[in-house]
């Protein structure tokens, strides 16, 4: 078994990497190093951000460490939330107010001008320096209300380019198939099965 620590604190998204990788990691996170620092995402996109994370938890822990930055970007809203949209409704926001923050934004805006992108960029580094980083997106369109309780984040607004559903209502064993992080982890799991 391989350990593969991912600099998040964030279970959901844990788990959702767990899942993609399956064996022969054991996928743990920030919750079992007592002490780890939250990394300041002070970077301007998302690389610099996973950059950031990935190599100061590895600097710490000298371990295999993957971390991510990821968001949506919206057409009508050149781009934004973007590298902030975790922290979109301020820095103590949970998802209800990020959301909620969105959907007002875009009062009024209609059809293809609601289309969106899903993000995400990875980061494998180990003892402070960065292996390789890898990307993966997936195009669609924000809805009008929220839709579905199986996700976290935007995913009850963000329906994917060929489905009706959104990601909160395919739930995760569709959405690992689908999402922004699954494309980048399929790149991650090749990369670390030719490193075995």
């Amino acid at each position: 078994m391989i350990p593969l620590l991912v600099a998040t604190r964030n279970i959901h998204k844990t788990e959702e990497i767990a899942s993609i990788l399956g064996e022969p990691y054991v996928v743990s996170d920030l919750s079992t190093l007592p002490g780890a620092p939250d990394v300041e995402e002070t970077g301007t996109t998302f690389l610099e951000n996973a950059a950031l994370k990935a190599v100061a938890i590895s600097s710490l822990t000298g371990s295999l460490v993957l971390a991510d930055d990821s968001g949506l970007e919206v057409e009508a809203l050149d781009g934004r939330p973007g590298v902030y949209s975790a922290r979109y409704a301020g820095a103590d926001a949970d998802d209800a107010a990020n959301n909620g923050k969105l959907l007002s934004e875009l009062a009024g805006v209609q059809g293809t001008r609601r289309s969106a992108k899903f993000r995400c960029v990875m980061v494998v580094a180990e003892a402070g320096e960065i292996l390789k980083d890898f990307h993966g997106s997936v195009e669609g369109r924000i809805l009008e209300h929220p839709q579905g309780n199986r996700g976290f984040g935007y995913d009850p607004l963000f329906v994917p380019a060929g489905e009706a559903r959104s990601f909160a209502e395919l739930g995760p064993e569709i959405k690992n198939g689908l999402s922004h992080r699954a494309r980048a982890m399929e790149e991650v799991s090749d990369w670390l099965r030719r490193r075995l």
